[in-house]
């Protein structure tokens, strides 16, 4: 049996930058992860292949990233049960706002997980594809709770210094 991976689509490789963080995120987590760039307008057969094709090998949870239009997740959403996850690209004259719109605003029956716009929702959806896959998954579970006790720990760190700068 194949372990489960994230599918990660951009609709442009100026895309990458902010999409890393998503990447990461999974690589951290040693969850496997494909990367492709495909447009849901300029490539849609080789969007459909792509996505029908993880489904069948396994993929867990898509993650779909594109700017302006932001189409991508929509049709991945159409071509698939699994769980796709969009996340608006800051691009463009409205910065993100038309891509936030096109991928959270979905017709009933085909839904998106919308995170926030950029990197940070990159970041989150990473995250997010990883809590999906965890809830079959007991290892990785465990991995992402240490990982929040390591980040509370850090803020309280980070607390602890700064309370030693202000009052000492």
């Amino acid at each position: 049996m194949t372990k489960p991976f994230v599918a990660i689509l951009m609709g442009s490789d100026s895309d990458l930058p902010k999409v890393q963080a998503a990447i990461d995120v999974l690589k951290k987590l040693d969850i496997p992860v494909e990367v492709k760039v495909h447009s849901a307008h300029r490539t849609p057969e080789a969007t459909h292949h792509f996505v029908t094709d993880a489904d069948k090998r396994g993929c867990a949870a898509f993650i779909a990233c594109a700017g302006m239009a932001a189409h991508l997740a929509g049709v991945v959403a159409s071509l698939t049960i699994k769980p796709v996850i969009g996340v608006p690209i800051d691009a463009g004259p409205l910065d993100g706002l038309d891509a936030l719109l096109s991928t959270v605003q979905m017709p009933g029956g085909i839904p998106v997980a919308t995170v926030a716009i950029g990197k940070a929702g990159a970041k989150n959806a990473g995250y997010l594809a990883a809590q999906i896959i965890a809830l079959g998954d007991k290892e990785l579970a465990d991995r992402l709770k240490m990982e929040r006790q390591a980040n509370a720990e850090e803020v309280l760190a980070r607390d602890a210094a700064l309370q030693n700068q202000l009052n000492g």
